[in-house]
């Protein structure tokens, strides 16, 4: 999951979101954000898309899982 918190780190900080954002975003707590971001724990499937949908990204590229 290295790829997975280093990307959810730098697409959050390029949104200018604070893990306080985000977490109010997810309806999580700022730990939890933390937590992911620090690889302690891993988010589930349906806050993935949540995430995804947030940084507007596709869930392949927040773990970075382009193609070519």
């Amino acid at each position: 999951m290295k790829a997975f918190a280093k990307n959810l780190r730098e697409l959050r900080l390029q949104r200018r979101l604070t893990q306080h954002n985000l977490a109010v975003l997810l309806n999580t707590t700022n730990s939890s954000v933390c937590d992911w971001e620090c690889e302690r724990a891993e988010p589930n499937y349906d806050t993935l898309k949540k995430i995804a949908d947030i940084l507007d990204i596709s869930i392949d590229e927040l773990f970075d899982r382009r193609d070519g």
